[in-house]
């Protein structure tokens, strides 16, 4: 008799609800210890681990499940899985001890425009403004374009910078971009904005580089001398350096990701504190901006864009307002 994969899915996805009711309830009444998942600090590596729970203790033999993505959904990741031709959801605790097959969000979630009133961040004369990313990371792209609207309208107001994360995860490229990018703005910082408003939208480096007229003398002597202090190229040719031997290091901002705490890309600090940007808008985030001010200029009554721009490289809009790499 032939069973159909779908039925047979949706029985093994009951069947694994009902063992981690009763799994958690053994591990809390201190009967069984659920061996630890997480394998690294990162998202996708517990991710990983939680894949190869599955395949071994809840999927029966023929049917395995892969990795698509993770996400973090504040106090657990969402790990999106495939198992033939259906991509469920699960759920792992941030200590690595716990797999749910469901979730339920016992609170109502709290609207953008709350979530901002309630993080403001603390008032200066000349706030603060940083900005960390990956430069190939989605997500940091899409908060970029977000960024260069507010730059521009408190350009004079305030001090606006861009920072890099002290790993990387999208492959060499973002490697030689992040330098490139740092020492453009360390450089010929007037150049940078117009460089990065033209990276975002087309990403190709070359083009950009004409485009915003930066010193090509000036970039290879400053990424030669920023590779040997921060020892860029010899950590990412030494493997055993990299992060959970999977992310090399960037160092360059190092210091500060540690003062910090910075964990992924996008990350902003308005006035040495850690601020969302929800919805992701040039709008929230002048908001923001301006509440940072002891005394807001008169700039902050100006009204930028309520669209949520695309993630990645490219112009558009999105409905996405959400996700980091990290």
């Amino acid at each position: 008799m032939k069973i159909n994969l779908k039925y047979l899915i949706a029985i093994v996805l009951v069947l694994a609800v009902l063992i981690g009711i009763f799994v958690f309830w053994q591990v809390k009444q201190g009967k069984i210890d659920l061996p630890v998942l997480l394998i690294g600090s990162k998202g996708d590596k517990l991710g990983e681990a939680a894949i190869s729970f599955i395949n071994a203790n809840l999927l029966p033999s023929g049917t395995t499940a892969s990795l698509i993505k993770v996400t973090n959904e504040g106090s657990v990741y969402k790990v999106k899985i495939k198992i033939g031709t259906d991509e469920p959801d699960v759920y792992v605790s941030k200590d690595g001890r716990f797999l749910f097959t469901a979730a339920f969000e016992l609170k109502p979630t709290e609207s953008p425009k709350s979530q901002t009133q309630n993080q403001a961040p603390p008032k200066t004369d000349k706030p603060d403004v940083k900005l960390f990313i990956m430069s190939y990371c989605p997500y940091g792209l899409q908060m970029e374009k977000v960024y260069l609207p507010v730059y521009e309208l408190l350009k004079d107001k305030a001090d606006f910078g861009i920072y890099f994360v002290d790993y990387i995860m999208h492959e060499k490229k973002e490697l030689d971009e992040n330098l490139r990018q740092y020492c453009i703005e360390k450089e010929e910082n007037e150049k940078y904005p117009a460089y990065l408003d033209c990276f975002v939208k087309k990403g190709v480096f070359e083009t950009c580089l004409n485009e915003a007229n930066v010193d090509r003398n000036k970039l290879a002597s400053c990424a030669s001398q920023t590779d040997q202090e921060f020892d860029i190229t010899a950590l990412y040719n030494d493997k055993t350096a990299w992060l959970n031997g999977t992310y090399p290091k960037f160092d360059v901002n190092k210091d500060l990701n540690e003062k910090y705490g910075v964990q992924g890309s996008p990350t902003v600090i308005i006035n040495d504190k850690e601020v969302s940007v929800n919805p992701r808008t040039s709008e929230a985030f002048k908001n923001l901006v301006c509440q940072a001010f002891a005394d807001a200029p008169a700039e902050c009554s100006q009204t930028l864009s309520n669209e949520i721009p695309s993630s990645g490289i490219g112009e558009g809009t999105s409905g996405n307002s959400g996700g980091s790499c990290e």
